[in-house]
């Protein structure tokens, strides 16, 4: 079964770029809006509610954060919860990348990725997946490591998961979408879904984002 059309919208202030980047995407992405400035890339979320949002980092039109994409997620995604917003940007200094991670985006990849690049990492996104380029995934594991504020696993951490939690987790953690965990381990997708909302309580963490860098800071992947 082919894959399904996905709905973007591209946020950048360089007409280029976004002209570009339209012409590169695969033929099963649909780019229904394009922003250039904070104000006009909440306006058009609003309006598209699209899959995901290709959100560049330093945007023109930010009134509260010096980073307009941060800014963007914290207006935008209320308005339209089902998007996924994957930063798209020439930056790749650590306090971009961990402030817009922090804000509510669900990968950060740089401009220098091909079209086809970017394709995957869209559908990697939209799937409910993390993406990050290779050299930035470090930064991550390291801001939210650090706030797990451990470095070594323990008995008790994982005594509180169930066998199949810690399967599920381990998959999880190293990036698998959940119907690839489905498949592998034979469950539905709905059952999979329930243990990874288990994991999240038990551990005292709010995302994937945080629970792959609570695994790897324990080598548990």
């Amino acid at each position: 079964m082919a894959d399904p059309t996905l709905r973007v919208v591209i946020v950048d202030d360089h007409s280029i770029f976004r002209s570009g980047l339209r012409h590169d995407l695969d033929h099963r992405i649909d780019v229904v809006g394009e922003a250039a400035d904070v104000p006009s890339a909440v306006a058009v979320i609003a309006e598209t509610r699209p899959d995901v949002v290709l959100l560049d980092v330093h945007l023109p039109g930010a009134e509260s954060d010096p980073i307009g994409g941060a800014e963007v997620l914290r207006i935008a995604a209320p308005l339209s919860p089902a998007t996924r917003f994957l930063a798209l940007s020439v930056s790749d200094a650590a306090e971009d990348v961990v402030r817009v991670i922090r804000a509510g985006a669900r990968g950060y990849i740089t401009k220098g990725a091909s079209g086809s690049e970017v394709s995957r990492a869209v559908r990697t996104v939209a799937d409910g997946d993390a993406v990050f380029s290779p050299r930035l995934a470090g930064f991550v594991i390291d801001a939210f490591g650090a706030a797990a504020g451990e470095t070594a696993a323990t008995d008790d951490e994982l005594d509180r998961l169930s066998a199949r939690e810690q399967e599920v987790m381990r998959l999880i953690a190293r990036g698998y979408a959940y119907k690839e965990v489905a498949t592998d381990l034979f469950i539905s997708i709905k059952t999979v879904e329930s243990h990874v909302s288990a994991v999240l309580r038990k551990l005292q963490l709010s995302s994937r984002h945080e629970l792959t860098a609570w695994a790897s800071a324990r080598r548990l992947l």
